[in-house]
């Protein structure tokens, strides 16, 4: 019952954002495959947007699945806030016209939540069922941020006539020094108290 009443809500969500996109764009989809197109961003986005605010309010609220998970996983119950409170502007940043930038961020933040969740119950060597939801709702996010129009994407900045190798391995030999360093300079025994 709650599975049906969920699709029939993310399929009345989708509508709704299709028809509100309609204002946002400069003119309407042309063509069937704009529109499937279209249709297909909003229901992906609707989906991965309740996620977030529904594991946003269930984070929040301390409810006794995610304490138990959580616990399972070996983590501190106060994960649930650090986790919890960001997901539900998440969903809105999603949902809402314009702020392109701020997009960016909240699809690589929920790809990352995502991919941290199914990394801890792969790790805690949980079966697929725990860790393929996880990322079938990175990939769900994935999809929406492929499909994003072009009023919530980032203006393309000019693309560098050429790329030097000095440009790649500079910073990368950098990196690497710093590992190094970070490698010689490891603490010994305890933090202090």
């Amino acid at each position: 019952m709650q599975t049906a009443f969920l699709i029939v809500f993310i399929a009345i969500a989708a509508a709704v954002a299709v028809l509100a996109a309609r204002q946002e764009e400069e003119a309407a989809p042309q063509g069937r495959m704009a529109w499937a197109r279209t249709i297909t961003y909003w229901v992906f986005t609707a989906f991965v947007a309740f996620e977030m605010a529904a594991g946003g309010l269930w984070d929040l609220l301390r409810i006794e699945y995610v304490r138990v998970i959580l616990t399972h996983l070996g983590y501190p119950l106060y994960l649930l806030y650090i986790i919890g409170i960001p997901r539900i502007p998440c969903a809105f940043v999603l949902l809402a016209p314009r702020f392109p930038r701020l997009k960016e961020w909240a699809y690589a933040g929920a790809f990352f939540d995502y991919g941290g969740a199914a990394a801890s119950h792969l790790l805690a060597g949980h079966g697929a069922a725990q860790w393929g939801a996880p990322l079938v709702f990175a990939a769900f996010t994935i999809v929406s941020w492929a499909l994003r129009p072009a009023s919530r994407r980032l203006p393309q900045a000019a693309l560098a006539t050429r790329s030097e190798v000095m440009t790649w391995v500079v910073p990368a030999g950098i990196v690497v020094a710093m590992v190094v360093f970070a490698f010689f300079t490891l603490p010994k025994g305890a933090p202090p108290q």
